[in-house]
């Protein structure tokens, strides 16, 4: 779709694409469907998103809170349906935060099974400086049922598969901070940390998300990122795990290796640190000699 043939998937769309077919985001046959993804949806997406854009908050419409796990396969049917949307629409995702949130989303899509899924490239933040049109008008398209063919767990790890890997040096990629991954603080400034204990999972590679994109929020070219990540060791012939706090950055660096540079094993372990900071027992390295802690008194 697009401009942008040089990746291996078709996995974005450019903002000059979406610009010219906005209008058959509008229509409420299903056949193409918007989505902004975000934490807070309901001011980001109150106060101005793109025209024909369905909203989605991630606690709200993209996990399982009491669980604090994605979305069941039939709780996944429930809010696309409720959407307009069907397995065979084809959708653009985009969200702010330089799309964390709609890749999460696009994971989870792919997770489902979902083919006809796409991201914006530059998202939002792209988007909004580059004076696309913006609206606070809301599309309300008729319910349509929508099934699921997935969970494919071939894109997904559970913490037992990443202890597993552990032991046969599957090459894992912590795309948190610098500073979250030497154990100096437990969560990103102004996010709630969601951890007894701060540092990385032996082994891992510290590769940033946002190494994956340039300055004005767009991925870099497919040369630049296997440049990127083969001065890593990383170059498609063997497993790979991404993973972060919470699963959405990771979601960035899982489009990048498997949809974009189409590295064929990829997994994204969504419980991310939030789980295995938490583990009694877990191993965990940290590279500071004051890790960040919480208080355990009483």
């Amino acid at each position: 779709m697009a401009d942008t043939s040089e990746y291996a998937t078709d996995a974005l769309v450019s903002p000059d694409w979406l610009e010219e077919h906005l209008d058959e985001f509008g229509d409420d046959d299903p056949e193409y469907r918007l989505v902004e993804a975000d934490i807070e949806y309901e001011e980001s997406y109150a106060e101005g998103h793109i025209p024909n854009a369905i909203g989605f908050g991630w606690g709200t419409h993209l996990q399982d809170s009491t669980q604090r796990d994605i979305l069941k396969k039939d709780q996944f049917a429930e809010i696309m349906g409720e959407a307009g949307i069907t397995e065979d629409s084809t959708v653009v995702l985009y969200g702010d935060e330089w799309n964390q949130w709609a890749a999460y989303t696009y994971w989870q899509f792919k997770y489902y099974g979902h083919e006809d899924v796409h991201l914006l490239d530059g998202g939002r933040v792209y988007w909004e400086e580059n004076d696309y049109p913006m609206t606070t008008d809301e599309p309300n398209f008729p319910e349509r049922e929508y099934d699921v063919s997935g969970p494919f767990d071939n894109i997904r790890i559970y913490r037992e598969g990443v202890e597993d890997a552990l032991e046969v040096d599957v090459p894992l990629v912590d795309v948190r901070s610098v500073a979250e991954y030497r154990g100096e603080k437990i969560a990103p400034e102004g996010s709630r940390e969601t951890a007894q204990r701060a540092g990385h999972i032996p082994g891992a590679q510290n590769i940033t998300w946002s190494e994956n994109l340039k300055e004005n929020g767009r991925f870099k070219s497919r040369a630049e990122l296997e440049d990127l990540y083969a001065d890593y060791g990383i170059t498609g012939d063997s497993e790979v795990i991404t993973y972060c706090r919470i699963g959405e950055r990771s979601s960035i660096t899982w489009v990048t290796l498997h949809e974009l540079l189409g590295y064929e094993d990829v997994r994204n372990y969504d419980g991310s640190w939030t789980e295995w900071g938490n583990l009694i027992r877990s191993p965990v390295e940290v590279e500071t000699d004051d890790p960040a802690t919480l208080a355990t008194e009483g």
